[in-house]
């Protein structure tokens, strides 16, 4: 395809869609600010272990992805989706303040729980609002696109703390507060300028949980679902991977650039991936994407010099970059339109509760036996992911 080509698909994007991408941008760069740093003030202010760790990111995590099946079932029967997500944006930007405010692991764990259900219930969603906005035959750009300008987000975030951490002594509460700004930016962006479009429903609204709205999502809608949760068990909360660099000796004020490098890569590779899944076999491109996360368990495990851990955040980042968007697209490929927020969300029901065991296994591994076993049993997840994709990969034309 020639660059006038690309420029046109491009154009056809809605603006609603870049304006999403761009809260998504927002408030990743306040999250990151904090989630960049909070392992290591955990771990070095607070005196958590690696275990408890793992279990604030598992319950964060897992709360998130949870209530995302209620609102987005939500949204598919109130027929809007816009006023959920200004709901949850706001909820994520009033707890930034609390962790500046935490002395405490206990304070910590209520703001990111505060700050995990704003993400649930304003992901599925936004989601949705993105499958409902864009054509059919761009989808998988639209999610690329939301995707990358989100990831961008993740990288300026964690570069953000990086400058602040060293212009201010290592002053983790100050940068903290640094994060409220973008936060609520975020809001103001997606109050003002996302049109949601009209949804026309006929008939009487139903429940969308109930048996038979359930009985309508198909085999293929829950295979996704199942492949996702095990790819879930695979990549455990990337607290690990700040942890394990911080153990080959990066000092404490340069932590941020573990996320700034996987994101990086991750904001450069997500929108030409998401491209390339509106022209290829879904499963292919998938079971490319576990390979990669074998590969970056693997050097992970094998050492924690700088140069192993530095290649395997790169392909952390680069296998993300493919993932991420692609099974957003697959859900939206797969489930009828007036159940799409509730195909999101039992998606991401599914894939919490994977989250929450997958953290905690991680951190008793760590804690039990060392860090070469988290990434080992990382491993040992995506290979069974990659199995449970490669049929239909090789069925595929």
């Amino acid at each position: 395809m020639n660059d006038a080509a690309n420029a046109k698909i491009t154009m056809k994007i809605p603006g609603s869609i870049w304006a999403l991408g761009f809260v998504s941008l927002l408030m990743d760069v306040s999250s990151e600010l904090i989630h960049s740093l909070l392992p290591v003030f955990l771990f070095t202010a607070l005196g958590v272990s690696a275990f408890n760790i793992g279990l604030i990111e598992g319950a964060a995590e897992a709360t998130a992805l949870i209530v995302k099946v209620f609102s987005g079932a939500l949204s598919d029967y109130w027929g809007k989706r816009k006023p959920l997500a200004i709901f949850g944006y706001g909820l994520g930007a009033i707890s930034k303040p609390l962790f500046a405010l935490a002395s405490s692991a206990a304070p910590v764990l209520a703001a990111r729980l505060i700050d995990r259900v704003g993400k649930g219930i304003r992901g599925a969603p936004r989601d949705a609002l993105v499958a409902d906005i864009a054509p059919p035959a761009i989808r998988g750009a639209a999610f690329g696109l939301r995707q990358s300008l989100d990831t961008v987000g993740a990288f300026l975030g964690p570069l953000l703390a990086l400058v602040l951490m060293l212009l201010w002594a290592n002053d983790f509460r100050a940068v903290f507060w640094v994060a409220v700004i973008p936060a609520f930016l975020a809001v103001a962006l997606l109050f003002f300028g996302v049109q949601e479009p009209e949804r026309h429903q006929d008939g009487k609204r139903t429940n969308p949980i109930q048996r038979g709205n359930l009985r309508r999502l198909p085999a293929a809608y829950w295979r996704v679902v199942g492949i996702g949760a095990v790819f879930t068990l695979a990549r455990f909360s990337e607290a690990f991977l700040v942890l394990r660099a911080q153990q080959g000796g990066l000092p404490i004020a340069y932590t941020p650039l573990v996320f700034i490098g996987m994101n990086a890569i991750y904001a450069v590779s997500a929108y030409p991936f998401g491209k390339l899944s509106d022209a290829m076999s879904h499963s292919r491109l998938l079971a490319g994407g576990m390979v990669l996360l074998i590969a970056a368990d693997g050097m992970l495990a094998f050492s924690n010099q700088w140069l192993w851990v530095w290649a395997g955040i790169s392909l952390w980042g680069l296998h993300m970059g493919i993932t991420q968007g692609l099974l957003a697209t697959m859900v939206a490929a797969t489930a009828p339109a007036d159940l799409r927020g509730t195909a999101y969300g039992f998606f991401n029901l599914v894939s919490g509760l994977a989250m929450l065991l997958a953290s905690a296994i991680a951190g008793l591994l760590w804690d039990q036996f060392g860090a070469t076993y988290t990434f080992l049993a990382g491993v040992v997840f995506s290979a069974l992911t990659l199995a449970a994709v490669i049929p239909s990969a090789f069925r595929a034309k």
